[in-house]
């Protein structure tokens, strides 16, 4: 069966890269699934939950907002955070959270507004994969 290159990169380095049968990305338009041989694209990606399905089993990561190149042999994911599921963890995401509302009511700038915001998103989105989950 043909597989796929899965390569991420975050700031901290590159987080993820092996061979996969596909990859479900959380586009900035709506959920896509890529296989081999998908047609080329280079597009944005939204924050949410990258599936990754591997020999007959399933993981997910809690990703932030980015960039993906998808050729026929290769997926490139560029993003500001990317975090397996099962390596969250529930109370840091949590705390995460309420420290970024809390610093979005004390009226920040509006250029920290909206690093806030994504913060929150990163938070809510981690949570929210986990606990689909039922983890």
């Amino acid at each position: 069966m043909a597989t796929l290159k899965l390569e991420i990169v975050t700031p901290e380095g590159k987080t993820c890269s092996e061979d996969v049968d596909m990859v479900t990305l959380p586009g900035v338009e709506g959920e896509m699934g890529i296989y081999p041989q998908h047609v080329p694209l280079l597009t944005q990606i939204a924050p949410g939950e990258i599936t990754v399905r591997r020999g007959g089993q399933e993981y997910f990561l809690a990703v932030g907002p980015g960039f993906v190149e998808i050729t026929g042999e290769r997926v490139s994911v560029l993003t500001d955070m990317a975090i397996r599921a099962d390596d969250l963890d529930d109370a840091k995401a949590e705390a995460a959270r309420a420290a970024a509302e809390k610093r979005l009511k004390e009226r920040l700038g509006e250029g920290d507004a909206a690093a806030v915001n994504a913060a929150i998103l990163r938070s809510v989105e981690a949570l929210k994969g986990r606990r689909r989950r039922g983890k």
